[in-house]
C-alpha cells in the first residue's frame, strides 16, 4: 500500500460521473457523421440498447450499494441524459426494498456542447425555449472548459450533499475532470480523462484543500 495522503471526510465529496446511455444520434453518427446535422435527430432519445444499458447499470448500482448512498443527481436537461438519470437513479426498486430515490436536478450548465447540431438542442421545458443553442456557432472547447470549471468549483462544491451523481455528455464530463486533472499523476490523469463510453460511470473524490 502506497498511502500518500490523508484528508478529513468533511473536506471531501464523492462524485459519480455518468455519460448517458446509447442515443439515436450515436448510432446514426457511426454510419455517417453528417447525420448529426439532421433535424430528425433533434434532442435525440435513448435507443432500445441505451435503455438496456441504463437498466443494467441501475442493477449494478443497487447491488453495490451506491444507489442508497447518492444524495443528489444533477443532470443535463437533454432528453437522453434525463432518461438515463431517471432510469439509473430515479426508479424505486421494491425487489431490493428501496422505496425512495435521490432528488434529480436538471441544470443547463451540464448540457452537451451547444450549437449547430440538432441532437444537442433541448426541447421546451414548461414552455421555456432553448435560448442557449445557436444554429450557426458551435461552442468552443474553451467555453466547455469554462462551464466545467463553473459547475465543479462553484455550483457543485457549494452543495451540502457529500455524494453526488452527475449525468451528462462525454465531452462535457471530460472537461469537468480536466478542472482537477493537474492534481493527478500523469498516468492516472490519462485514464481518468479519456473518452467516456455510453453509460460509463467513473467515480472520483474531490478534496477542498482549503479545509485541510
Amino acid at each position: 500500500m502506497d498511502a500518500r495522503f490523508l484528508y478529513p471526510l468533511e473536506s471531501c465529496k464523492i462524485i459519480h460521473l455518468l455519460r448517458h446511455g446509447q442515443a439515436l444520434h450515436n448510432v446514426e453518427a457511426e454510419k455517417d457523421r453528417n447525420a448529426l446535422l439532421s433535424p430528425h435527430l433533434f434532442d435525440a432519445p435513448l435507443t432500445d440498447h441505451g435503455h438496456q444499458q441504463v437498466e443494467n447499470l441501475h442493477e449494478r448500482l443497487v447491488s453495490s450499494g451506491v444507489l442508497k448512498r447518492v444524495e443528489l443527481v444533477v443532470t443535463s436537461p437533454l432528453l437522453r441524459t434525463m432518461q438515463t438519470a431517471v432510469g439509473v437513479f430515479g426508479n424505486e426498486d421494491r425487489l431490493h426494498n428501496m422505496t425512495s430515490s435521490p432528488s434529480i436536478l436538471a441544470l443547463e450548465v451540464a448540457r452537451d456542447r451547444n450549437g449547430v447540431r440538432p441532437p444537442d438542442m433541448r426541447r421546451n421545458i414548461e414552455s421555456e425555449e432553448d435560448n442557449l443553442w445557436r444554429p450557426d456557432v458551435r461552442e468552443s472547447e474553451e467555453e466547455i472548459f469554462a462551464r466545467g470549471l463553473e459547475f465543479m468549483k462553484c455550483r457543485l462544491w457549494k452543495r451540502p450533499e457529500k455524494e453526488v451523481a452527475v449525468v451528462s455528455h462525454g465531452i462535457v464530463l471530460q472537461h469537468m475532470l480536466y478542472v482537477f486533472a493537474n492534481d493527478c499523476d500523469k498516468s492516472i490523469r490519462h485514464d481518468l480523462c479519456k473518452r467516456f463510453a455510453n453509460c460509463e460511470i467513473r467515480t472520483v473524490v474531490i478534496v477542498d484543500k482549503g479545509l485541510v
